[in-house]
């Protein structure tokens, strides 16, 4: 049994297509095709439905597919047993929350490139519960996210949960100027939120159904500055994590509005596949290393901000 063929069966089934397999490993179809033929001839079982299109694992080629992840973990720990003695190298899969990206990012991956410059950074973007469906699934290393402090993460990653975060309510600047409000009192202003997927949307929206309110969106739309903005110009009520409202240039035009009934916490969590090879390790941790400090820093100018400007 080779390796090749475990990594074309794992591909076949990752990518859920045989054409998406032979792209990502590099091969022509027909390549993936014999690998996955020898691979049933050496185990003397069939590990793939052929009756769909395309063809997904039957119920052993499921078990087979984790036994085969696992075996490819182990083999790279070898591979990497051996280049220890020389920098970290390869490349480095990562996913990031926008939150975070906006406030940590372009810093951790300075220190990353300065310090494993023979590492390659990938990176990409999306909601916290799509990064880590990828990291499980293996099609990336590590991923950033902010989740509630009992969330519970699939057996097959590992979590650290790298500091907490809280999230303002916002409002124009003098709009709401009571000292404290509660949610059934800022209900009829409506809200300006991320589309549906966010999680600080679905918090709210959660507390909001506890007390029996009704979801009022004004707006959806991406982009932390641009939904600042809106908020500005009096389109509806905003929930932002406080170092992203703190960078904005919209700050001073803006209210935090203490909330009695509604006080977001969120963990910074690093999330990864729980046997990465060395070198991705070594990548992931400099990295969440680095998030935590420029998320600790920004918390800091937060509450030196705050004692600054009391009446927000």
């Amino acid at each position: 049994m080779k390796i090749d063929a475990i990594d074309a069966f794992v591909a076949v089934v990752r990518c859920q297509s045989i054409s998406l397999a032979a792209a990502s490993l590099q091969l022509t179809q027909s390549a993936i095709t014999r690998r996955i033929q020898s691979f049933e001839e050496a185990l003397g079982i069939e590990v793939l439905d052929r009756s769909t299109k395309p063809p997904r694992p039957n119920a052993m080629g499921k078990r087979v597919y984790e036994q085969c992840r696992a075996v490819l973990r182990e083999v790279e720990s070898l591979r990497d047993l051996a280049r220890q003695s020389d920098l970290p190298s390869g490349e480095f899969r990562l996913g990031v929350i926008q939150s975070v990206s906006d406030i940590a990012l372009l810093d951790a991956l300075h220190q990353i490139s300065e310090d494993f410059p023979e590492m390659t950074t990938k990176v990409s973007t999306g909601w916290g519960a799509q990064l880590v469906d990828k990291v499980d699934n293996g099609e990336l290393d590590a991923a950033i996210a902010l989740f509630p402090a009992t969330k519970v993460f699939p057996a097959g990653v590992g979590s650290t949960s790298l500091g907490r975060i809280e999230l303002a309510v916002v409002a124009p600047k003098g709009e709401l100027s009571r000292r404290s409000y509660k949610l059934a009192d800022c209900h009829a202003h409506g809200w300006v939120l991320n589309p549906d997927g966010c999680g600080f949307r679905a918090g709210l929206q959660r507390a909001l159904a506890g007390q029996g309110l009704s979801f009022k969106v004004n707006l959806e739309i991406f982009g932390a500055d641009l939904q600042l903005g809106l908020v500005t110009s009096g389109r509806g009520l905003g929930l932002m994590p406080l170092p992203q409202l703190l960078a904005s240039h919209y700050r001073d035009q803006l209210d935090i509005i203490h909330v009695t009934d509604f006080k977001p916490i969120l963990d910074i969590w690093l999330i990864q596949q729980a046997r990465l090879p060395n070198a991705q390790q070594q990548a992931a941790t400099l990295f969440g290393t680095r998030v935590a400090r420029t998320f600790s820093a920004a918390q800091g100018s937060v509450k030196g901000s705050a004692k600054a400007h009391p009446q927000t």
